[in-house]
């Protein structure tokens, strides 16, 4: 393998100068940065990265957490963040950290013990202040949710606004019989939407009744399985407010399960395939290619220029994509009709 040294024999340079020129530094004159770069693709010079690593003390790595990478969401949201790095000739460590708030910081610290040189991540825990004695050498960016105990760098989604549109169209369409289905109020995302939902019903005067909230555990067959239960308890209403995609592909086979393709489902969040349900599911756009890059393209801010003055929250605007889900209320069902089929069948858990 061609060294450092044998480029800087070949064109009759110090070592010091290749080094130079190969971490781009500005006094390095053009005569001189030219000779070395012709010198390296001549001789095809590979970096060793390792030798970097042990002597600066870090890796040419940044690491990325997110809760769940078979979530169509952060598996998105991850990918942006790697096309970034990929694009600066930097390396990505990802960790999925699941929906245990015990287990983020085990997680988190494991991460950062490598000595990458940043971190972006979604927080699952109420509590980040044990980042605080990290954030002095690695710069860390939060994504898609705020932390807290902790002053650093967050990229988020306007869930309030998104929650409102999509409350907001419900009734517009005639509405008058909602329900909130979602994962737990621990996750910041989807107690900001329920909020939303709230007020746009107290704000239209809707009776308490109406504003059903069903709250499940993390996965899809768990918010499905507390939605057969609701359905079985109470009255069913002729529109749902899904808080989050992974909550959404969970629905869908109950609904269909139910013959209930009528009932008007807003998700928070697209998916893949999403346009092959019929009838199509209309949805707050939360773009987590937008949110990964943004939240790469700050970190990267915060290495080149640490001293540079930014805002430290940047909230990304969403957009209702209405596709005809449940543009006129359903007719009302006795309860026998309702269910359609056996109880047994619709257990999904």
């Amino acid at each position: 393998m061609t060294t450092m040294r044998d480029v800087a024999v070949r064109c009759g340079v110090s070592v010091k100068t290749v080094s130079r020129v190969f971490n781009d530094d500005p006094y390095v004159s053009a005569e001189t940065r030219e000779r070395v770069l012709r010198a390296m693709r001549e001789s095809n010079y590979v970096p060793n990265l390792l030798a970097r690593s042990f002597r600066s003390g870090r890796d040419t790595a940044i690491a990325i957490a997110v809760p769940d990478l078979s979530d169509p969401f952060f598996a998105s949201l991850t990918h942006a963040v790697e096309q970034v790095a990929h694009q600066r000739g930097v390396a990505v460590v990802i960790a999925s950290m699941g929906y245990e708030p015990d287990d983020e910081r085990p997680a988190m610290e494991a991460l950062l013990h490598r000595m990458v040189v940043g971190a972006i991540a979604t927080p699952i825990s109420n509590d980040q202040s044990y980042l605080k004695r990290w954030q002095h050498k690695t710069p860390i960016v939060f994504v898609d949710r705020t932390p807290t105990g902790i002053v650093a760098d967050s990229i988020v989604s306007d869930d309030h606004g998104g929650g409102v549109a999509a409350t907001r169209h419900l009734l517009d369409h005639g509405h008058r019989s909602l329900a909130f289905v979602g994962d737990t109020l621990n996750v910041q995302t989807t107690r900001r939407r329920l909020e939303a939902y709230q007020s746009v019903l107290l704000e239209a005067g809707m009776p308490e009744s109406a504003n059903s909230v069903v709250l499940g555990g993390t996965s899809g067959p768990e918010m499905a399985h507390s939605f057969v239960k609701f359905l079985r308890e109470s009255e069913e209403p002729t529109a749902i407010l899904s808080s989050n995609a992974r909550c959404t592909i969970g629905l869908i086979p109950v609904l269909q399960t139910m013959g209930r393709t009528d009932m008007a489902l807003v998700g928070f969040g697209d998916f893949p395939l999403s346009g092959s349900v019929r009838p199509p599911i209309s949805f707050i756009e939360q773009d987590p290619v937008r949110l990964g890059r943004a939240a790469a393209i700050r970190l990267f801010q915060r290495l080149d220029t640490p001293n540079r003055r930014l805002k430290r929250q940047v909230m990304l605007d969403v957009a209702l994509v209405p596709c005809g889900s449940g543009e006129q209320p359903p007719p009302r069902r006795s309860r026998r009709a309702r269910l359609g089929r056996p109880a047994a069948d619709l257990e999904l858990a």
